[in-house]
């Protein structure tokens, strides 16, 4: 079966969100799924794992699967974990995050945006660490002139990782922008990762046009200073 999914999501249910003036919640991010016909969700809040058994039981309800996950700050750099418990936010290093995984051969690693210009993207710990990332983030943020992510795909390419595309939601709007189509056995989690793992999937993404890039990131400025 084939399954729209997206795996990189913000909502008001992490402090971090908050703070930033995300305004939705994960109940509000299941509904606007559902319409856009998704059928797996991750909710990757910032250093904060907020997934509970209400949301899984309320998604579960609209036909969509909503996987655990978090954002957490690695060295001071953003980094996807999914299929995760709480105690992943005691993790400050990747040698922290290498030992974790060897312990957690269950969680699923996913390199956010490595090559943007903003403090907190991967960059060179990227390479530095590849052997821990399971797959590398093709962002929903580029237009046919500007795109940072033509980087993060060299990389992807020349370890023959997973070139996973996200919208990395901040803005419900923006929420169909970029997604991948996962083929998979069933509608379980374990498929899921596997899937991903094996490459059995196929992204979706549709540039923004330089005014809509331009408007969300001073929209994300704004947000992330106001507060």
């Amino acid at each position: 079966m084939i399954l729209k999914a997206n795996l990189h999501l913000h909502t008001a249910d992490g402090k971090k969100e908050r703070r930033e003036h995300i305004r939705y919640n994960i109940y509000e991010a299941i509904d606007c799924a559902q319409e856009l016909g998704f059928k797996v969700l991750a909710i990757t809040c910032h250093q904060k794992a907020v997934f509970k058994k209400e949301m899984d039981l309320y998604a579960q309800k609209q036909g969509i699967l909503l996987i655990p996950g978090i954002e957490a700050k690695i060295e001071r750099r953003h980094t996807v974990i999914l299929n995760c418990l709480e105690d992943v936010e005691k993790i400050k290093t990747f040698n922290e995050l290498r030992y974790y995984k060897k312990e957690h051969p269950e969680i699923f690693i996913l390199a956010p945006h490595p090559f943007f210009p903003l403090g907190h993207s991967l960059k060179n710990k990227l390479e530095k660490n590849i052997d821990i990332f399971d797959a590398i983030e093709h962002s929903w943020y580029w237009t046919k002139k500007i795109n940072y992510n033509k980087r993060a795909k060299e990389i992807a390419q020349k370890y023959n990782k997973p070139y996973m595309g996200t919208s990395d939601t901040h803005f419900l709007n923006y929420l169909n922008t970029t997604f991948c189509l996962i083929e998979s056995e069933d509608i379980t989690i374990e498929n899921i990762l596997k899937s991903l793992k094996n490459k059995n999937f196929e992204n979706k993404s549709l540039p923004l046009t330089f005014w809509q890039m331009f408007k969300v990131g001073c929209q994300l400025f704004i947000n992330h200073f106001k507060w």
